[in-house]
């Protein structure tokens, strides 16, 4: 019987696996793709009743051009690669919010909101590209699934999500908002987040050469972000992003593979 039980869990752990693009990873993703859409839908639209849109034309303008160069490049990458119904489910929107934190992030989905305090630091369309090739690469492999999936199992005792939901809400809303950078925390699940990030670097590369932006670019931009920090980041271990040294070398260890898909 504990046989039986055990290769039932084999099972379905297996059947659970998926193959993040480009990078070839193997991950555990344990929530329903289209579970992840409808809380993603409501969560987006939360969100931007709750928090001001911006009017900066300019600004609104440069955030949807970057975006939908990005989104054309990624499409053309499944495409390219017979994964086409990867993206079957994707309703793209790109929202500019008003806010000084120097963030963004990307849903599953295509729903990606970039923060005005970003946009110092990114400085033009290129920088810009860095920063959504690399949030909407997160929502292409996948990661907020698996940072859900640990979460419920770390956090929220291996409940599924629609039970968490309806059982546990402010505890899943607070999960899903430090998963898609919405809020800060740290725990169980830190090291899948510094693998995942250089991970969605990696992706972001590609995606940004790709849409025609130089992936050298995001070493000056990274270079900025680590003196907008003034020095004031925790160390690597106790955060769940790769150190700024380590992602500076890394990035450009990547460059003459990512460079191929630069059309220069």
């Amino acid at each position: 019987m504990f046989r039986y039980i055990t290769l039932s869990i084999c099972l379905f752990l297996l059947g659970a696996c998926s193959t993040v693009p480009i990078t070839g990873r193997s991950q555990l993703n344990l929530i329903p793709g289209s579970s992840m859409l409808s809380m993603s839908n409501q969560q987006y639209g939360t969100f931007l009743k709750e928090n001001k849109v911006s009017r900066n034309q300019q600004q609104v303008a440069m955030v949807k051009r970057v975006g939908q160069r990005v989104q054309n490049a990624v499409e053309r990458y499944f495409i390219s690669s017979g994964l086409k119904e990867h993206l079957a489910d994707y309703k793209w929107e790109f929202n500019l919010v008003e806010d000084k934190q120097v963030n963004a992030w990307c849903m599953p989905g295509g729903k990606v909101v970039v923060y005005t305090g970003i946009l110092p630091v990114a400085v033009d369309d290129t920088g810009l590209a860095v920063v959504m090739g690399h949030e909407i690469a997160h929502a292409i492999a996948e990661h907020g699934n698996e940072r859900m999936s640990q979460g419920l199992l770390a956090q929220l005792g291996g409940v599924a999500l629609s039970t968490a939901i309806s059982t546990k809400p402010a505890a899943t809303q607070q999960l899903w908002m430090s998963v898609y950078g919405m809020g800060a925390q740290y725990g169980a699940i830190m090291p899948y987040g510094r693998m995942q990030e250089s991970e969605a670097d990696h992706l972001g590369l590609v995606f940004m050469a790709m849409a025609g932006y130089d992936p050298n670019a995001a070493i000056s931009f990274w270079e900025r972000m680590a003196a907008q920090k003034g020095g004031q980041a925790p160390p690597e271990f106790l955060s769940t992003h790769p150190s700024d040294a380590n992602r500076i070398a890394n990035i450009k260890r990547l460059i003459p593979e990512v460079l191929r898909q630069y059309p220069h």
